[in-house]
């Protein structure tokens, strides 16, 4: 068992195949799925991933899909550390008073 009732958890599931989607979109767009992401809380007792799973997101609908993943989070950051430009602020700042001194 992944997940029991109540726990955070994010669902997909494909709500247009490409042959359903309509005539009149960009190529690009009608050759893939219209899928959706969604995340609530578990309704089952329990579920392992990859199980179909109803949730209640935060605002109350009740959704179906196929269960992705248990307390999902952002896993995207900003990169690396960039020592270069640790200093511009305070290069900056020094440049402003410099500035204002000499008016």
């Amino acid at each position: 068992m992944d997940a029991k009732k109540g726990d955070w958890v994010r669902i997909h599931k494909i709500i247009l195949t490409p042959e359903q989607r309509s005539s009149n979109l960009p190529e690009d767009t009608r050759n893939v799925p219209l899928e959706m992401w969604d995340k609530g809380f578990l309704l089952n007792e329990e579920a392992n991933i990859g199980e179909e799973v109803v949730i209640e997101t935060y605002i109350g609908r009740k959704v179906t899909g196929t269960l992705k993943e248990v307390n999902p989070y952002w896993g995207h950051d900003f990169g690396k550390c960039v020592p270069e430009i640790l200093y511009i602020g305070r290069q900056a700042r020094e440049l402003l008073e410099e500035g204002e001194e000499n008016e």
